[in-house]
């Protein structure tokens, strides 16, 4: 079973991420982009800790926008949300997901958290962990996976 820790849109934020990891102490970190540069210092703080990341809209270019990991057996799709138009609707990401045969979909991009099952496929977006809209904390996600029993389950965690 894994534990992975799913960040997005820290923002130069990098506080908060490192309060996220030493609460959960995660299997894994995940993060979802804008920005690339604040995972890289998460990543110098934890390196015992495997990551994985996507570039946002607010990164620098990078080769690759979408990835699917195998985590436990499971094909978990990552992106950041921008190249899947989250903010007008989830309909490219569903079909993108569904068309990947992907278990579980996680993005960020529109800044609120987001958690569904729909169609065999897990989604969820941890919201922001440095820059949540207006009077909603800072929130990361906790993704389970358990290849054993096939479990995919998801949590939000808010910042006090």
């Amino acid at each position: 079973m894994k534990r992975i820790l799913v960040l997005s849109d820290s923002h130069g934020n990098v506080n908060n991420m490192v309060l996220a990891v030493r609460n959960e102490n995660p299997d894994m970190i995940i993060h979802l982009g804008d920005c690339w540069s604040d995972a890289a210092q998460l990543q110098k703080k934890f390196p015992h800790i495997p990551m994985e990341q996507v570039p946002g809209n607010c990164d620098c270019s990078h080769e690759f926008e979408e990835r699917i990991l195998m985590i436990e057996g499971r094909r978990v799709f990552i992106c950041h949300g921008h190249t899947m138009n989250v903010k007008a609707s989830y309909l490219r990401l569903a079909m993108t997901a569904k068309a990947e045969e992907v278990d579980a979909a996680l993005f960020g991009h529109t800044h609120c958290v987001y958690q569904d099952f729909y169609e065999g496929i897990v989604y969820l977006n941890p919201g922001s962990i440095g820059a949540p809209p207006y009077g909603t904390p800072p929130s990361y996600g906790i993704l389970t996976i358990d290849g054993g029993t096939d479990l995919i389950d998801t949590d939000i965690i808010y910042m006090d």
